[in-house]
């Protein structure tokens, strides 16, 4: 009875660090200051959307969050230190479609986009199909004749060749059965400069455009999503004149491959906290954001889709890729 009694002793002893184990990870917390890592310089959209969500994250979460920079590569090298990370829940992303659904179908990425952990996707926000003070065209159904009857001479513009201006460009062209003039630029700020000058005729644009048509330096004639914008609900949809057109821009809050159920269960709970904050839902909402929380299940899945659509874009407009 003794021996049996001391057995037992034993192997509760050995059974109590891995049971404990178990506890915790049941009930994951961070033990140091959690890092987001956004793969672009401050000022951004992605650094909006990450700062205001590591401020509505760090109370819940018992712990710092904090926003680290990581410039370089359009946004690859960022993604690449979280992916390269331990998965034990210290550091997570900002991603979007440029080093996500697009950028990667176009180079080279030292990671694989699809094996990342993508916890939750964060915010939405329509393009805009925005157009020079000086075009003769009152609204959207007489820039699409004008545009029709003009093969090869519209001057679109994009924010450079693979961005997500350009690949909409395109899939516009595609849906429409017409020929446009790309005129790339490097960056959204310099092609938005041009068309407002009246240097280009038009151009997709992501909500950092808005200012402008504010100050009417530009005409917004579109917007690229399938539902009506909050911000300007009169605005038409493409979907809604040219059919099958659907293109949102998103940030998503990611993490390294393999991040263990119970970790990813607490960020994916903490996530949509936060994203009904109204606070956080007004934060977003000034710069043109939607906060738009989908959990892994359906985010892989959204993400999937966007895969699917850019590479037949890409395809059928014969962009050639890096490499």
């Amino acid at each position: 009875m003794t021996t049996s009694l001391t057995r037992r002793a034993a192997f509760g002893l050995l059974a109590a660090p891995a049971l404990a184990s178990v506890g915790r990870a049941a009930g994951w917390a961070p033990d140091r200051p959690v890092k987001i890592i956004v793969p672009f310089p401050p000022g951004g959209g992605l650094d909006l959307v990450g700062r205001v969500l590591a401020d509505a994250l760090a109370p819940e979460l018992g712990q710092p969050v904090v926003v680290d920079n990581r410039a370089g590569a359009a946004g690859a090298l960022g993604i690449e230190q979280v992916y390269q990370a331990t998965p034990d829940g210290q550091t997570l992303g900002i991603t979007s479609s440029g080093n996500i659904t697009i950028g990667p179908l176009l180079r080279r990425t030292p990671y694989q986009p699809m094996a990342l952990t993508h916890v939750s996707r964060l915010t939405t926000s329509p393009l805009m199909l925005v157009a020079r003070k000086g075009l003769p065209v009152p609204d959207l159904d007489a820039f699409l004749t004008w545009m029709r009857a003009r093969p090869d001479e519209v001057r679109f513009a994009s924010a450079g060749i693979g961005s997500s201006t350009h690949l909409s460009l395109e899939l516009l062209n595609i849906r429409l059965g017409t020929r446009t003039m790309n005129v790339p630029y490097r960056g959204t700020t310099p092609m938005l400069t041009d068309l407002a000058a009246g240097t280009v005729d038009v151009a997709f644009a992501d909500a950092t455009g808005w200012p402008l048509i504010e100050q009417g330096a530009l005409r917004l004639l579109a917007i690229s999503s399938g539902e009506p914008w909050a911000r300007s609900p009169a605005t038409p949809t493409l979907d809604s004149r040219v059919g099958d057109f659907r293109v949102t821009n998103w940030y998503g809050l990611v993490a390294p491959p393999k991040l263990p159920a119970p970790v990813l269960a607490r960020f994916e709970e903490e996530t949509a906290k936060a994203l009904a904050l109204p606070k956080v839902q007004q934060a977003y909402a000034a710069s043109g954001f939607t906060a738009s929380p989908l959990p892994q299940a359906q985010f892989h899945p959204f993400l999937e889709s966007e895969i699917k659509l850019w590479e037949g874009v890409i395809e059928t407009a014969k962009i050639e890729k890096e490499g």
